[in-house]
């Protein structure tokens, strides 16, 4: 969806802007593709620059309960320096390349409820209007594919994905959130644990993957978590016996959530000397964390479920919902902040 607004900053009579983006979802890493559309006002304007900005509905918890708001993960400078003729249409096409870490919104076409968007910035004489914006889909990475599809298969259910603001601790995590897609057990694992959160931290050279059992607390509560963490490669996707491999990742997380939680009712918190350890793991290896996830966490986003981990919508939110909530979320915030200038 287009959202078409005058420049308000310049009242009635200024450029119109209408950014449309290219049909195809874009992946983490990718190139994103568009253009920017403007006509011309009432008068010439000197156009200084066009900006976009990618944003995402994240949630976050503190002190006095839950809030959600706005972030902005990455801005480009698209275009700029010439002048709109009065009613002139103009036409700016632009290639910006996606952050690796990137959440994905959708699994086999069908969306997870995660809301991001891309926000046009026109800047005309010194002022400087955010009006257009438009929803932003992302499609998953063949790993992320085939490790969602693993977990399918050895029957964890889809049950919500958020944005989390916050950094998970050694990990060279990017950007100012991640993402926590949370799965129900599979039958086999279901006395063992009530959940499991996966949290992808896509990079040039491969994928963090970061498994998490039943969370417990959070930032200002004295629980801890269970976490492991394990990297993978980009390559030879194909060539992978994901089902092995993600099953072994789940039972070393179960494992270790046992050990901790046998040692810790005895007074004894076995990572409490640990220290944080960052960089690139290497296939196949992993590494067990003291489990805090600094940053606020809970929230959850949509509800969904079927075999592989096809996603089958439910709770409320089809595709087009989704797409009509970032629209009024996002004008929701814009409004709160003209209140406050």
């Amino acid at each position: 969806m287009v959202f078409k607004r005058l420049l308000g900053s310049l009242g009635v009579g200024g450029p119109t802007v209408d950014t449309v983006l290219d049909p195809r979802a874009g992946r983490p890493g990718s190139t994103l593709t568009g253009q920017v559309h403007l006509r011309g006002g009432d008068v010439d304007f000197d156009i200084e620059h066009i900006g976009l900005e990618l944003v995402a509905r994240v949630e976050a918890e503190h002190e006095d309960g839950e809030s959600e708001g706005v972030v902005v993960f990455d801005r480009f400078i698209v275009g700029g320096g010439f002048r709109l003729a009065a009613g002139e249409p103009h036409s700016v096409p632009f290639a910006v390349t996606l952050p690796w870490e990137s959440p994905i919104t959708e699994l086999h076409g069908q969306g997870l409820g995660i809301v991001l968007g891309v926000r046009t910035e026109l800047a005309v004489a010194g002022a400087k209007d955010k009006g257009d914006l438009d929803q932003l889909n992302i499609a998953p990475l063949p790993v992320h594919e085939a490790i969602l599809e693993a977990l399918g298969q050895l029957g964890f259910g889809f049950k919500s994905a958020d944005l989390e603001y916050g950094h998970i601790g050694g990990t060279g995590q990017r950007l100012p959130f991640y993402q926590e897609i949370e799965l129900t057990p599979a039958p086999q694992y279901a006395h063992q644990v009530n959940e499991i959160e996966v949290t992808f931290l896509a990079g040039p050279g491969g994928m963090e993957v970061v498994l998490e059992a039943d969370k417990r607390g959070g930032l200002f509560s004295s629980g801890h978590d269970a976490v492991t963490r394990f990297s993978v490669s980009h390559e030879g996707v194909g060539h992978q016996d994901w089902n092995t491999v993600v099953d072994g990742w789940i039972r070393q997380l179960v494992e270790h959530r046992a050990a901790y939680g046998s040692q810790a009712a005895h007074g004894h918190d076995p990572y409490a000397h640990g220290h944080e350890r960052g960089g690139h793991y290497g296939d196949g290896e992993h590494h067990h964390d003291e489990g805090r996830r600094s940053g606020p966490g809970m929230g959850t986003a949509i509800a969904a479920g079927a075999a592989g981990l096809a996603v089958g919508v439910v709770g409320g939110m089809v595709a087009a919902e989704v797409v009509d909530e970032i629209g009024d979320f996002f004008e929701d915030e814009e409004e709160e902040g003209d209140e406050e200038d």
